[in-house]
Parts: structure tokens; sequence; C-alpha cells
């Protein structure tokens, strides 16, 4: 319902590559370090999301707020602004077409070994 969508909001605003499209159904994508598949689907009217939501790290946590202007920019719908955390991590989310909700996070422990 949403794939094409979905496939532009991933490749176009968050800058992954096409790893591999086997057909017009099937979309591999990459950002290096993380992989994402989407898969076109019939819709089913009990089928509920299981998937809370993905995330993607960032370095520092003024890109946070970088990340929001740019996918504000892009007429992404933002669901929770960025905020810090009590634990130090700084993050936001939005909803991509198919309304998975995705984060954008600084997180300490894992920004941090992003730059070493």
């Amino acid at each position: 319902m949403h794939y094409e969508a979905t496939r532009s909001f991933y490749v176009d605003v968050f800058g992954m590559a096409v790893e591999w499209e086997p057909d017009q159904d099937n979309v591999y994508l990459t950002s290096g370090s993380d992989n994402l598949a989407i898969h076109r689907c019939q819709a089913q009217a009990d089928a509920r999301q299981t998937v809370d939501h993905i995330g993607f790290i960032v370095a520092q946590p003024a890109e946070v707020d970088a990340w929001h202007e740019y996918l504000l920019a892009h007429d992404v719908v933002v669901v929770a602004e960025p905020r810090t955390h009590r634990d130090g991590a700084r993050s936001l989310y939005c909803r991509d077409p198919a309304g998975l909700q995705v984060q954008v996070i600084y997180h300490p422990p894992l920004s941090d070994s992003k730059t070493d």
C-alpha cells in the first residue's frame, strides 16, 4: 500500500542505498552499517504492527536537532520533538509512510563508538 513512498522515504530522506531490488515488490536497503528490507504485501484488516520502532544512531546530540529541521523541511511527520533523556541520550521520533516509528538518537555508549 505504501511501498513506493516508504522506499523513497528511506532512500531520499534517510540516504540509504539500494543494495538489491530483485523485483517491483522487494527492495533491500543499506546505510553501510544497517540494513532494511521493504516488501510489498497485501493489507490485512486484523494485522497489528509488532515492531515498536527502528532507530538510526547519530554521533552528536546536535545532529538530532539538525535531523528535526531536515525532517520537517521534507514534510515528514514528527511524533516526538527532540528531547534529552535521563541517561544523556537525545532523540526524536517520526513516522515513515507505512506508519512505523523511526527514532533518530544520540546515545552516548553507542554514539561515542561511532566516532572512534
